[in-house]
């Protein structure tokens, strides 16, 4: 096991949209935080569509992402020395397209790649106008659809973390009351595959006001063998290690000893 370690690998920047900064930006933020090393993450472009461009508001074109690439390879050897510089990216997971993202994702010497799924049922997750017209079955298969994928994307083989696992709840906090088992099914696989979720807390700035996943969904995670990670998820360098100590502090009050960091897509532990 290696010694204690300081990192964030979920942030983002100008290229998806809806972020600010740029990559050197959030680099110097980890810097001026103590990190020991910073992974770049931007959302995947829409690989399967025909658009350069699907949706700008949302992630980079796909004409843009060996600019990407190139750019966070250039600023890791440039830092070199003074903090570790981590080429990753946040993909979505769209199971019936997951030959093109994976096709795509051999061309690069990723650190990591992050998994999420943001669509359920061609619906956003975060569309916050679609969950209170649910009844409460259609409730309960919406989420039972989401931990499927989300099991689906452990099984896959082409991800080393996991993104915000229960992100449902974001713009509607009641879904994580609704019940099913099927959050247990997916961390049984999620252990089972050996890949980390994130720790992200960036839900505390949505509806939700925490982060994800919460803490019971956590304490599942630990008895399933699932290991854990920190992401932010910043869309503004300000929140780059955004509460780090914090979430440190509560993975072990839930019986966690240690956390997962990854380079050239190999998982290492470093203690609480």
């Amino acid at each position: 096991m290696n010694a204690q370690l300081k990192f964030d690998f979920h942030t983002h920047h100008y290229r998806c949209g809806h972020a600010r900064g740029d990559i050197r930006n959030y680099i110097e933020a980890a810097i001026d935080k103590g990190l020991d090393m910073i992974g770049i993450s931007d959302h995947s472009p829409y690989f399967a569509r025909e658009e350069e461009q699907a949706y700008p508001s949302i992630a980079m074109g796909k004409s843009e992402f060996d600019h990407y690439i190139s750019e966070v390879l250039k600023l890791k050897e440039e830092y070199k020395g003074k903090i570790d510089v981590l080429l990753g990216v946040e993909s979505d997971f769209f199971p019936e397209y997951i030959h093109i993202y994976r096709e795509q994702y051999k061309k690069y010497a990723f650190d990591y790649i992050i998994g999420s799924v943001h669509q359920v049922n061609g619906i956003s997750i975060f569309n916050k106008n679609h969950w209170e017209n649910l009844s409460v079955s259609e409730k309960i298969e919406t989420k039972e659809s989401y931990y499927t994928l989300i099991a689906e994307s452990a099984k896959s083989g082409l991800f080393q973390i996991l993104g915000h696992i229960d992100a449902l709840k974001a713009f509607y906090p009641s879904f994580s009351s609704v019940q099913t088992d099927a959050v247990d099914r997916a961390l049984q696989v999620i252990g089972e595959c050996n890949v980390a979720i994130e720790i992200n807390t960036s839900g505390k700035m949505k509806d939700c006001g925490g982060w994800y996943p919460a803490d019971d969904i956590l304490e599942r995670a630990l008895r399933y063998g699932v290991k854990v990670t920190f992401g932010s998820d910043a869309h503004d360098p300000e929140r780059v290690g955004d509460e780090f100590e914090v979430v440190g502090k509560r993975l072990k009050e839930i019986g966690f000893k240690e956390w997962a960091y990854f380079k050239e897509q190999q998982m290492f532990l470093s203690p609480l």
